[in-house]
């Protein structure tokens, strides 16, 4: 069973988890948890209501108090993570078959509509093929509402790389695809700094400029670029990840490249540690997350100012560095150090 960034597993009980990363142990799928059945909850899908789960620690609570068994400790990453084994996956969302169903299918409402024209859209305006799309979220599981988003996925590097430059255009045509207005992006932080704490200005023009995200026909959209399977190459266990605490670090982006796709990687270079770590600045390589929220943070040049995990990274030789995980905690950032002035 080959799972990945954006796909979806429902349990035995019915809840619904969205996967994470491409690698997974070889008795269950890394996965965290999004939607639970719930009587007060305001979404509804044959009849039964359910509850979207925002926040990472509300996820991890809520498992640990009815379903621990979605919870256990991987020895490749050296911490506790959510994870559905095998045995308990009722269903699989996949994100290009929901594409080819609303297409074969037609569509049940207007977030469905909006959803499959941006699509084609992206597909005509980049000259990639509707296969190489996917939806995610809500949409994907039945659980949108009129309010919804448009989650998009994106496979393969050049895919990505060719619908980058085609949302740059569309926004710069002024049509239907809009970047986020001022008005927007406070929402957006308001929702954000629920588990993603940095300051409003800085926040604005890091925000303001990426591609990832904005408005179709009125309807918020983000995009996940992912690489295809033939573009992965690390095997659950072949890299080990060793927790070595927080830190904050100043250092310059030497290869943005990767900042795009999710899990997003910024290669670093000239690390100066802010807070009391002892190890060698030089033997730390990267800035990486997990999450979408921090793609498109910084460009190749940048100086930026970073807070997060700090991690020993050891492959199958031996060999080691460490890297700044980014995402896991509130007080986690990627800001641009020009960003910081002023605020």
């Amino acid at each position: 069973m080959r799972l990945r960034e954006g796909d979806f597993i429902e349990t035995l009980e019915g809840f619904i988890f969205d996967v994470k990363g491409f690698s997974h142990p070889p008795d269950r799928v890394i996965a965290y948890l999004r939607y639970v059945p719930d009587e007060g909850g305001s979404r509804v899908r044959l009849g039964v209501k359910y509850r979207k789960v925002y926040r990472l620690k509300d996820r991890e609570e809520f498992l640990r108090q009815n379903a621990p068994i979605y919870i256990f400790r991987s020895p490749v990453f050296n911490m506790e993570m959510q994870g559905v084994p095998l045995d308990r996956i009722k269903r699989v969302y996949n994100p290009q078959l929901k594409v080819k169903q609303l297409i074969a299918m037609g569509v049940k409402d207007r977030v469905e509509e909006n959803a499959l024209e941006f699509v084609k859209l992206l597909s005509v305006k980049s000259g990639i093929p509707v296969d190489g799309i996917g939806l995610s979220g809500s949409m994907l599981v039945g659980l949108h509402n009129e309010n919804s988003d448009i989650d998009v996925i994106v496979y393969g590097r050049e895919n990505s790389l060719k619908v980058y430059r085609a949302l740059e255009e569309l926004m710069n045509e002024h049509g239907e695809v809009k970047p986020y207005n001022f008005d927007e992006l406070a929402e957006l932080y308001e929702f954000r700094s629920q588990d993603t704490s940095i300051p409003f200005k800085a926040f604005l023009k890091v925000e303001g400029g990426k591609k990832t995200q904005g408005k179709f026909m009125g309807r918020s959209f983000f995009i996940r670029f992912l690489h295809d399977w033939n573009e992965v190459y690390e095997g659950y266990g072949d890299k080990v990840y060793e927790p070595m605490g927080f830190c904050t670090i100043r250092a310059e982006v030497s290869d943005d490249s990767e900042s795009i796709f999710t899990p997003c990687r910024y290669s670093v270079s000239n690390v100066q540690f802010l807070s009391n770590v002892k190890i060698n600045p030089a033997e730390l390589r990267e800035v990486y997350s997990f999450r979408g929220r921090f793609c498109e943070q910084a460009k190749t040049g940048d100086i930026i100012r970073v807070s997060g995990k700090l991690e020993k990274v050891t492959d199958l030789n031996g060999e080691y560095w460490f890297r700044v995980v980014v995402g896991g905690d509130r007080g986690d950032y990627i800001i641009p150090e020009n960003f910081l002035k002023d605020v």
